[in-house]
This record gives structure tokens, sequence and C-alpha cells, in this order.
């Protein structure tokens, strides 16, 4: 699975966005330069609102669903339309099975033991979490053990002002929730904080900008 195609490498993760405001949030989120969609699923109507994001047919987008804990989680994203599994924890047997049902997959770590099984389950990328708790110091050590080329995406608490710091620790992309996406803000808003992550993305990781 080729991730280079969805730049810059950020996650947007769109907790609580409902169907109704789903297309102009994608919308504003597409034109700033945002290509990887996220909505959780521990609030209602996420299913349906991946279903409206998908069904935009955005160029060159990945939309998905985040806090997937099961096998039926995977099933319902995939039949809205969504091609990306995020986990906020380490289960290599639902990694494999989203692995083995097409989609993107990227599992929330802690540790290198863990951070192992999920790239052994075909883990496509590590969600590094909760990032502020563990610092870009744990990055940077977890970097070091880690195979050459592994995605690893600090997710909680970044700003676009730390994003230097965390990509000079071993950063490789993130994913970005309420400093984005709060329920309720208005798109043209949404696509404004989107554009402050793309440009320090883009500042601080010039080569490949």
């Amino acid at each position: 699975m080729n991730l280079a195609q969805y730049q810059p490498p950020i996650v947007a993760i769109l907790r609580g966005l409902q169907p109704e405001e789903a297309p102009a949030v994608a919308q504003a989120l597409h034109g700033a330069g945002i290509r990887m969609l996220e909505v959780p699923l521990n609030r209602p109507h996420a299913a349906e609102s991946i279903a409206t994001t998908a069904a935009l047919g955005l160029p060159d987008v990945l939309v998905g669903g985040g806090t997937m804990l099961t096998n039926a989680d995977v099933d319902a994203v995939r039949a809205a339309g969504g091609r990306l599994f995020v986990s906020p924890h380490c289960d290599p047997d639902l990694i494999r099975y989203a692995v083995k049902a097409g989609m993107v997959c990227v599992p929330g770590v802690a540790t290198p033991s863990e951070a192992f099984a999920a790239l052994r389950a075909g883990a496509h990328a590590l969600k590094l979490f909760p990032a502020e708790a563990l610092g870009q110091a744990g990055l940077k050590a977890l970097k070091t053990v880690l195979p050459a080329g592994t995605l690893v995406w600090p997710v909680g608490g970044v700003e676009p002002d730390s994003m230097a710091a965390w990509i000079a620790a071993g950063a490789n992309g993130f994913g970005i929730g309420s400093a984005i996406y709060k329920p309720g803000m208005d798109a043209a808003d949404v696509g404004a904080a989107a554009r402050r992550f793309v440009d320090g993305w883009r500042t601080h990781n010039k080569e490949n900008a």
C-alpha cells in the first residue's frame, strides 16, 4: 500500500462530524490540502458521515473510520465506502482482518512491543498515541529500533508550532483532531485551521513538501 499519494501525511480527525455538514467540511479540508479524513466511530452517525464524504469522490482523498475496535467496525466502514482503518490500540487479529479487507491500516501504538506486533500484522503506518504523554523523546527512542522507513504519526496535542520538533524526532506525519475540527465549526474555519497545519508541514519538512 503506497501512502505517498496522500500528501501531506496529515489525517484530519473529524470526531462528531454529522452527515449534513460532511460535504462542506470535507471540501474545505480538500481545498486546504488535506487528503486523509478520519471519522471516529464513537460518535453518532459516524458511518453515515463516512458514506456521505466518500460519495463526494474528492480526488486523491482517503476516507475512513477511527476508534475502530471490532471486525464489525471494519465491515461497517468498508460498506460506507471508507478505506482507512484507524484504531487507538494494537490488536493484531483486527489489523490482519482490516488488511485482508483492503483497508489502509494505522493502528495505535505506545510501546515497541505494540509497534512490532502491528507491523507484523500488516500495518501500513503507526499512530503514536497518546503523543502528548509519550513526547518527542519517546518517539525518537522508538524510531531507533523500528525498521527503516516505518511511518509513525503522532496523534494528540500536536500544534502547528510544535510540528518542527516532532519531525526532528522522527514523525512522518500527524493525526490532528480538535485543533482542526470541533462539532459546530464553520467549514471556512475548519479549512483555515487545516491550512495552518499543511503550511507547518511544508515549512518544516521541505524535503517532502
